[in-house]
C-alpha cells in the first residue's frame, strides 16, 4: 500500500484514494484538494516582468518630420518596433536587434498629419491660402521651404491652418492604426501625442500619454500649443478629459536642457511663485521626466556636479532651440538631479514636492525608427540617416542666428543614440504599463538594455543581494524604485537592495553608483555620488574611490570586448551619512564599460569624417527612478 502519512503532514486533504495493482501496473485515482497551492507563483501579483519601449517617437504625421523627408508613418513605426524589416526614408533596409515591447507614436499635436494631407492633396486644406502655398512648394520639391513657411507662421502662436476638423481626421486615423497593432500580452501600442510649447524657442514640451483604448481617446482632439503654451492649461485640459471620459492621462516633460531655465523653475508660466496648489497639480499630472534622449542627456551637468567624474555625458548646454544662449543661472532648473534637490526645498516650503518625478528615456527620433543601439543609429531626422552627406554636419539647433549673438549651434554628430524606457510590470498591456509609469516603477537607459532592480528599506541583510528571488524579497522588506520611506526606526539608516545585469548583447558593467541628494536642517542642498559595487578585480577604497575600469575599444575596427568589467553586480548599501531629520532622495546609476560611439561605426563602415572634438567612445548608462525619504 502507499504510505500517505508524510503527504498528509504537508496539509493536503485527500477526498478519495484508490490504488490497485493490476498486472504489475499501479493505478492511482485521487481527488486532491489543497489548503495551499504547491506552486509559489499561483496568485502572485508583483511586477516581475521587465518591458522595453519608447514613449516618444515621431513619424511623417509630424510637420518637422514629414515635411523634411520622413516618409514612414505610424504603421511603419509599429511594424519596425515589433521587429519587422522596413525601408527607411533614405531607402535603406533596417531592423532592430530585438523588438520593443511597447511604443508611443507621439506625433506633434500642432497641425497633426499636415505633411500627409499635403501629399494626398486634401481638398479642405487646399481651400485655404496657406494650404495652397504649402502644397505648391511641396509640388516643386521644396519641402524644406514649406516647412520653414509653416514654422514661421506657427511661431506666432496661432494655428496657420485654422481647421480643427483636419486635426480630428488625422487623430482618428492615427488611433485606427494604433488599434490595428495593439496586441495585449505581446505588444502594446500606447496612445499619445506631443504638446509642443516653445515660447521664444524655450523647450517646455510634454508627451501626453493615455491609459485608455480608442473608444475613450477618440472623444477628444489633442490639446496643442495653439490652444495654450501654459502647462497649467494643459493640466486643466487633462482633468477635463478624465472627467468627460472616465479615463486616465499623464504628461512627460523632456529636454529641460533646452528650456533655458524654465523646465523646473520656481515660478509658474506667468511669473507667479509656485504654490502648494501648483505643486499638487504638477505631481498629479507629471509623475515622470524623460531624462535622456537624442537631444542630449539631462541627468546632471558638470558645473552642477563638479565632484562627479561622470557628469559630463552627451551634454547639450549652448542655449535653447536657437534663439538665445545659455546663462549659468539657468542650469539648476534644467537637469534632473538639481531639480530633484529643488523639489526637496519646495517641499519644505509648501508641504508638497512639485519635482518628485521618476525617470525614463526615449528617442524623440523623427524618422519613424526607434533605433538606440550605437551600431544601428538612424539619426534624429531622415536628413541625418546613415550615409547621407548631412549626417554629421546638419544643425539641430541654431539653424538661424540667435537673437543675442550667442553660438547656439549643435550639429548632428553630437546627437545621442538614446534612449529607452524600462518598465517593471506584471503584464504587457496598456493599463499595466501606464500604471507602472504612474507609480514610477520605471527607469531610463541611454539605449542599452541594462537590467536593474532597486528596493529601499530598513532591514535588508548583506546576503539579500544574492537572493534567488530578489523581487519577492524586495517587496516583502521594502519599497521599489519610485517609492517612499519615512519615520526612520531609531538607529536605522536607509538600505538599498540593488541588482544589475548587463545587456545580453552589450557591454559589461563598470560599476553601480548611488546618487544621494538631501536638504540639511539649515536648508542647504547637497548631493553625493557613492561607488557601491565594482567587479572583483577592483576594490572601493576607504574614501569611496575606485580605479578606472579600463578601455578595450579599438577605434580602428569600432569594436570592444568584455574582458573587463562584470556581467552582473549586486549589493546591499546602507547610507553611511544618514540624518533622520533630513529630507533625501536616492537613485542608482549603472555604468557600462567604454564602447564605440555611433560616430565610430560610421567612420569604419562608411568612411565618414568625424570632428576631432568627438572621442568616438561612449560609456552608456542607466538611471533608476529615485526613492525618497521624508522625516
Amino acid at each position: 500500500m502507499l504510505n500517505l502519512d508524510s503527504h498528509k503532514k504537508k496539509s493536503y486533504r485527500f477526498a478519495s484514494v484508490a490504488a490497485v495493482l493490476l498486472g504489475g501496473t499501479l493505478t492511482l485515482n485521487m481527488a486532491l484538494a489543497a489548503d495551499t497551492d504547491y506552486s509559489p507563483y499561483a496568485g502572485r501579483d508583483i511586477p516581475d516582468q521587465l518591458l522595453w519601449g519608447d514613449t516618444h517617437l515621431h513619424t511623417a504625421f509630424s510637420t518637422d518630420a514629414g515635411m523634411i523627408g520622413t516618409t514612414l508613418g505610424p504603421n511603419d513605426a509599429y511594424r519596425f518596433a515589433k521587429g519587422e524589416v522596413v525601408t527607411s526614408s533614405s531607402g535603406q533596409r533596417v531592423k532592430l536587434l530585438h523588438p520593443l515591447d511597447f511604443l508611443v507614436v507621439a506625433d506633434h499635436a500642432e497641425n497633426l498629419g499636415l505633411p500627409v494631407l499635403l501629399k494626398e492633396g486634401n481638398k479642405t486644406l487646399l481651400s485655404t491660402e496657406f494650404g495652397k502655398l504649402l502644397y505648391g512648394l511641396s509640388l516643386e520639391g521644396k519641402g524644406i521651404d514649406a516647412f520653414k513657411a509653416w514654422g514661421g507662421a506657427q511661431a506666432k502662436g496661432k494655428d496657420p491652418v485654422g481647421n480643427r476638423e483636419l486635426n480630428a481626421i488625422m487623430w482618428q486615423r492615427s488611433l485606427d492604426i494604433s488599434a490595428s497593432h495593439n496586441q495585449p500580452g505581446r505588444f502594446t501600442a500606447l496612445l499619445g501625442y506631443e504638446w509642443t510649447s516653445s515660447i521664444d524657442a524655450n523647450n517646455l514640451h510634454r508627451v501626453v500619454l493615455f491609459r485608455d483604448n480608442e473608444d475613450r481617446v477618440s472623444q477628444i482632439v489633442p490639446f496643442s500649443n495653439f490652444d495654450s503654451s501654459d502647462p497649467e492649461k494643459l493640466w486643466q485640459w487633462m482633468a477635463a478629459y478624465e472627467q468627460k471620459t472616465g479615463g486616465e492621462i499623464l504628461a512627460i516633460p523632456h529636454n529641460g536642457n533646452l528650456s533655458n531655465g524654465l523646465m523646473f523653475a520656481p515660478e509658474t508660466f506667468d511669473g507667479r511663485p509656485i504654490d502648494r496648489s501648483y505643486a499638487e497639480k504638477r505631481m498629479r499630472w507629471e509623475p515622470l521626466y524623460e531624462v535622456t534622449q537624442m537631444k542630449g542627456d539631462a541627468e546632471t551637468h558638470p558645473s552642477l556636479s563638479p565632484d562627479d567624474e561622470f557628469a559630463d555625458y552627451e551634454t547639450w548646454d549652448k542655449g535653447n532651440f536657437g534663439m538665445y544662449g545659455k546663462k549659468p543661472e539657468m542650469l539648476p532648473h534644467e537637469y534632473a538631479r538639481s531639480a530633484l534637490k529643488l523639489g526637496l526645498e519646495q517641499e519644505a516650503k509648501l508641504g508638497v514636492n512639485p519635482f518628485k518625478f521618476g525617470m525614463i528615456g526615449s528617442t524623440d527620433a523623427h524618422t519613424g525608427l526607434p533605433t538606440t543601439r550605437e551600431d544601428n543609429f538612424f539619426g534624429k531626422i531622415s536628413l541625418a540617416e546613415p550615409g547621407l552627406p548631412t549626417r554629421m554636419s546638419l544643425p539641430i539647433t541654431g539653424m538661424v542666428p540667435s537673437q543675442d549673438g550667442a553660438d547656439v549651434v549643435i550639429r548632428h554628430w553630437q546627437a545621442s543614440s538614446s534612449g529607452l524606457a524600462a518598465v517593471w510590470t506584471r503584464e504587457n498591456t496598456r493599463e499595466a504599463i501606464f500604471d507602472a509609469l504612474k507609480r514610477k516603477e520605471v527607469y531610463a537607459t541611454t539605449g542599452t538594455r541594462i537590467k536593474v532592480r532597486l528596493f529601499a528599506g530598513w532591514d535588508f541583510q548583506k546576503n539579500d543581494a544574492y537572493a534567488s528571488d530578489i523581487a519577492a524579497l524586495g517587496y516583502e522588506k521594502g519599497v521599489p524604485m519610485g517609492g517612499d520611506l519615512s519615520a526612520a526606526p531609531e538607529g536605522a539608516a536607509p538600505q538599498l537592495l540593488i541588482q544589475a545585469a548587463r545587456d545580453p548583447d552589450g557591454a559589461n558593467l563598470d560599476r553601480l553608483q548611488v546618487v544621494k541628494g538631501w536638504r540639511d536642517v539649515s536648508g542647504e542642498l547637497h548631493e553625493q555620488v557613492y561607488n557601491v559595487a565594482v567587479d572583483k578585480s577592483r576594490t572601493i577604497d576607504a574614501g569611496g574611490q575606485v580605479a578606472p575600469v579600463g578601455n578595450t575599444v579599438d577605434l580602428e575596427t569600432a569594436s570592444y570586448d568584455n574582458s573587463i568589467g562584470a556581467p552582473e553586480l549586486a549589493t546591499v548599501w546602507r547610507d553611511p551619512d544618514f540624518d533622520p531629520a533630513e529630507r533625501a532622495f536616492y537613485y542608482v546609476r549603472v555604468l557600462e564599460i567604454p564602447t564605440p560611439r555611433w560616430t565610430a561605426y560610421d567612420r569604419v563602415r562608411l568612411g565618414s569624417e568625424v570632428p576631432a572634438e568627438d572621442s568616438q567612445i561612449t560609456q552608456e548608462r542607466a538611471y533608476t527612478s529615485p526613492v525618497w525619504y521624508t522625516p
